[in-house]
């Protein structure tokens, strides 16, 4: 079983990457129950009719709860310095009371 949710604040307003039916709505969340002077940063990405909705109505400082699989990928840069990352593919985004409040208007339907 591969599940995870978690509670926390949008660091930066989320963005909406790629075209067509791969676009992906990415967002970084601060977790900070085990230690607030220490918050956990989370990156989530939300999918389909999901991503549009956060894309729309969520903002920086926005309280939300994640619900969806833990994935983990790695990779080198051009200088040889190997990353990896920790990430959340979010079956469901709740948009919880507190923090910023947007609403910005729909975006336009990309031609067929």
């Amino acid at each position: 079983m591969n599940s995870i949710t978690l509670i926390g604040t949008l660091t930066k307003d989320p963005e909406m990457k790629g075209e067509g039916d791969g676009r992906v709505c990415q967002m970084r969340i601060a977790e900070s129950n085990a230690d607030p002077d220490k918050p956990l940063f989370v990156t989530v990405a939300a999918f389909g009719r999901n991503a549009e909705n956060c894309e729309r109505y969520l903002a920086k400082g926005r309280h939300v709860a994640v619900s969806g699989r833990l994935r983990f990928r790695e990779w080198s840069r051009l200088d040889g310095a190997k990353h990896s990352e920790h990430s959340i593919a979010a079956d469901r985004v709740d948009f919880l009371p507190g923090g910023a409040r947007v609403e910005r208007e729909a975006p336009e339907p990309a031609p067929a």
